[in-house]
C-alpha cells in the first residue's frame, strides 16, 4: 500500500527516526570504528602517539559514561534515507529530518554550528537554507542514516581533477591531502575517496565513502592508507605510525576526458548510525 506523501504520521516517524539516530552517532562511536582506534592504540611504537591514542579512548568512554557528545564540536548533520517503493519523494521526507534534527539540536544538546553562508547568522537549530543536508535513494527499507560532519576535518577536505593519464597519482593526491592538512583535522583520520563521476559526483562519492564499514580494505585501499601513514604525522599531528586508520574508496564512471578525485577527511570521531523507521 503507497504512503501518503502528505501524512503527518510520515514525518513525525521520520523526525523520531532522525533524533535517535543523532543521539546514538553523538554519543557512541560504531563498534568497527572503536575496534581501528584500539588496534592502533595497541600497534603504536611512539610514546607520545599512544599516549593520544589513550587520550581518545578515554575521552569515547566518558562520553558513553556521562551520556554527553563524543566532540565539542557535534558538527553538521548530514542525512541519507533509503526509500522502500511504497513511499514516495516527498516534502514530507525533509520536514520530518529537519524536524529531528531541530529535536536533537535541543535534547542532546549540540551545538548550534549552522549558519548563513555569508551573513553568518545562527538559526539556533541547526537547520536554514539547504540544510540538514539529506540524500535520498531506493532501498528495501526505510532508514535514516546520519553522518555528522566537523568542521576541522571538513576544512582540510580536497577535490582535484586530474588528467585521465594521472590514475597513477591519485595516492600521490591523496598523501599530499594529508600532508597539507597535518595535525588540523586531528589525527588519526578517516578519509573517503571519490573516484570519478563529476566534479560534484567525486565529492559525493568521497563523504559517502565515509559510511563504509573501516575494520576491511581492499589492496587500493591499503595502498592509499599506507601512503598517508608514511607522511609520520600521528595523533593529534604529533608523530607516530598512525595517521590514517583507513582509506575507503567509491567510484563512479565518468567522461573520458576527466578523472575527478576527491578526498573527504574525517577526524578519528567518524560518527555515524543507521535507524529504521518504524511506521
Amino acid at each position: 500500500m503507497m504512503v501518503n506523501p502528505a501524512d503527518p504520521a510520515l514525518s513525525s516517524a521520520l523526525a523520531d527516526a532522525t533524533e535517535r539516530g543523532l543521539a546514538e552517532a553523538e554519543i557512541r562511536l560504531p563498534p568497527d570504528v572503536l575496534a581501528a582506534l584500539r588496534r592502533a592504540a595497541a600497534a603504536e611504537k611512539d610514546e607520545i602517539a599512544r599516549r593520544e591514542l589513550g587520550n581518545i579512548l578515554e575521552n569515547i568512554a566518558l562520553a558513553e559514561e556521562r551520556q554527553v557528545p563524543i566532540c565539542q564540536d557535534t558538527g553538521v548533520p548530514v542525512v541519507y534515507l533509503t526509500l522502500p517503493p511504497d513511499v514516495p519523494f516527498s516534502p514530507a521526507l525533509f520536514e520530518g529530518v529537519r524536524e529531528g534534527v531541530q529535536r536533537a539540536t535541543a535534547a542532546i544538546p549540540l551545538r548550534p554550528n549552522v549558519v548563513d553562508p555569508l551573513t553568518r547568522e545562527n538559526t539556533n537549530d541547526n537547520t536554514g537554507v539547504g540544510m540538514p543536508a539529506v540524500h535520498v535513494t531506493p532501498g528495501e527499507r526505510l532508514t535514516v542514516t546520519v553522518l555528522p560532519k566537523g568542521a576541522g576535518s571538513e576544512n582540510v577536505s580536497r577535490i582535484g581533477m586530474l588528467l585521465p593519464s594521472q590514475a597513477g597519482e591519485i595516492p600521490r593526491f591523496v598523501a599530499e591531502t594529508m600532508l597539507l592538512a597535518g595535525g588540523k583535522p586531528c589525527p588519526p583520520v578517516i578519509l573517503g575517496v571519490g573516484i570519478g563521476g563529476t566534479f560534484d559526483m567525486a565529492a559525493a562519492l568521497a563523504k559517502e565513502a565515509l559510511l563504509l564499514p573501516v575494520d576491511t580494505m581492499d589492496d587500493y585501499e591499503q595502498e592509499l592508507c599506507d601512503a598517508v601513514n608514511a607522511l609520520g604525522i600521528g595523533p593529534m599531528g604529533l608523530g607516530g605510525d598512525t595517521t590514517a586508520l583507513a582509506v575507503k574508496v567509491k567510484r563512479a564512471g565518468c567522461h573520458t576526458a576527466s578523472l575527478p578525485v576527491a578526498v573527504n577527511v574525517q577526524c578519528w570521531a567518524c560518527r555515524r548510525a543507521t535507524v529504521e523507521v518504524k511506521r
